[in-house]
């Protein structure tokens, strides 16, 4: 092998979420880091995202009198994954959130604190997402770049991990990346941190690993083609929950915006071509996605009030939509029939059974329990929408200190991983996805990885 043309202690391949945190979190342990990221300008995943993720038995959460814990936490990740998540991983996520969460905001002064308006749902037994009140993961990203400036951390935008070097004894010893020139350079490095985004950009890697996604659309970034996941496995990484996706099926159409699940947690419903309700909108925000493909046409149609509509108004993705015109306004069901090309006599008994419903508290034969809510009435709004993939949450296999996990179950003892590079905790498909567990295990690995390749490197001189 040819020699190195320079080394650094610490290799951060991705620029979003995971590596920045992962970045920071090295320098914040005595070590200087290098970030490439292969996009001119940071965003990835993380830019496209709501900017939400959770943490267990936090302080803003003890200052609103939420009973959470990292052990709940936990059980409901093994309950949402039905089991399949790596339960070790499992325990370091829930541990650590908490951790890592007051790390960022007291020392680099992140503005985050509890989202009081969305509630414990979809297998989050509490309320537990926090986030930056009318701001994105855009936002996010930038605020986590302009840490890393005011630091002095090194990124190198435009560049991109074309290769992995590794001995034969699990180790890492160099890299070859490639500027936006073409030119491609060897990297020696002392540890590695693979951050880069999942595979939901190859269409040939999700038609292979995921092929009921064939139908959806994708609505993730594109720059997601799985480089790290196949340049790891090229060295002699494990795999593991490579159908593990998060689908969405309330993409607005045809504007391509995400309907923030927000609109359904406070009693919205979904309705088919049919005017008629599919599913329990309350049971599987990710999952929900596989009965809608298989609607009329793959279309359908958010049904809210004005209750519901006000609830929504502070979050930016439904601000966006307003401004979009995507969600349109009408006076009865005679209107949205007009309209949207609904049948009025389904609609009108599709509200209805959903009314009948939310005044008696009972669950409705779909099993979604209505007590507390009310379902929508009078004035109306509606969005048309359909399915669509996200990100995949298959990967790498990393144990619980972040290491990427060798085929023959030993472990890489300089290589982490985390985000979209590596196995999440989602179980084997999409309905085991936790809302935020994607910016979860994003910050909170990021963060883990970056601290121990901090101290191999410091380990290595």
């Amino acid at each position: 092998m040819a020699e190195p043309e320079f080394s650094v202690p610490v290799l951060i391949v991705g620029g979003g979420a995971c590596g920045a945190v992962a970045a920071l979190a090295a320098h914040s342990s005595g070590v200087e880091p290098l970030l490439i990221e292969r996009d001119p300008f940071p965003s990835g995943s993380t830019g496209m995202s709501q900017g939400l993720f959770c943490a267990a038995g936090t302080r803003f959460q003890k200052e609103l009198g939420i009973d959470d814990s990292p052990e709940q936490f936990f059980e409901d990740i093994m309950a949402k994954s039905r089991g399949e998540a790596n339960p070790k991983v499992a325990r370091l996520l829930a541990d650590r959130s908490r951790e890592v969460l007051d790390w960022l905001c007291d020392e680099h002064g992140f503005p985050w604190t509890l989202d009081e308006r969305f509630r414990a749902s979809y297998g989050n037994s509490r309320a537990r997402i926090h986030g930056w009140s009318g701001h994105n993961g855009t936002e996010m990203v930038q605020w986590l770049h302009r840490r890393l400036s005011d630091l002095g951390v090194d990124v190198l935008c435009g560049t991109r991990l074309v290769d992995i070097i590794a001995d034969g004894n699990g180790k890492v010893t160099a890299v070859s990346i490639e500027g936006a020139d073409g030119e491609r350079t060897l990297v020696g490095c002392e540890a590695i941190v693979l951050a880069a985004g999942g595979f939901g950009g190859n269409h040939e890697m999700t038609r292979k690993f995921m092929p009921e996604t064939v139908a959806f659309r994708y609505n993730g970034h594109e720059g997601s083609e799985g480089d790290a996941i196949f340049l790891g496995e090229k060295v002699g990484a494990a795999l593991g929950d490579m159908g593990s996706y998060q689908g969405y099926a309330m993409l607005a159409d045809p504007c391509g915006i995400s309907t923030p699940p927000n609109v359904l947690i406070e009693g919205g419903i979904i309705l088919n071509a049919n005017g008629e309700r599919f599913t329990d909108e309350s049971k599987d925000i990710a999952g929900m996605v596989l009965p809608l493909s298989e609607q009329p046409d793959g279309f359908g149609w958010v049904v809210i009030d004005e209750n519901i509509h006000q609830k929504c108004a502070h979050i930016p993705d439904f601000q966006e939509l307003i401004q979009l015109g995507a969600v349109r306004q009408v006076r009865d069901v005679n209107e949205l029939s007009a309209m949207s090309g609904l049948p009025a006599d389904a609609v009108a008994r599709s509200l209805e059974e959903a009314q009948n419903a939310a005044l008696s508290g009972d669950e409705d034969r779909f099993g979604r329990s209505w007590a507390g809510l009310q379902a929508p009435h009078g004035g109306l709004y509606y969005i048309r929408v359909t399915g669509a993939l996200y990100h995949t949450q298959g990967g790498l296999e990393i144990d619980d200190h972040a290491r990427v996990i060798r085929r023959d179950g030993d472990v890489f003892s300089n290589m982490f991983a985390g985000g979209g590079s590596a196995r999440s905790v989602s179980g084997s498909s999409s309905w085991g996805y936790l809302p935020a567990m994607g910016l979860t295990t994003a910050v909170t690995l990021g963060c883990v990885a970056g601290q121990n390749a901090a101290k191999v490197a410091q380990k290595s001189g």
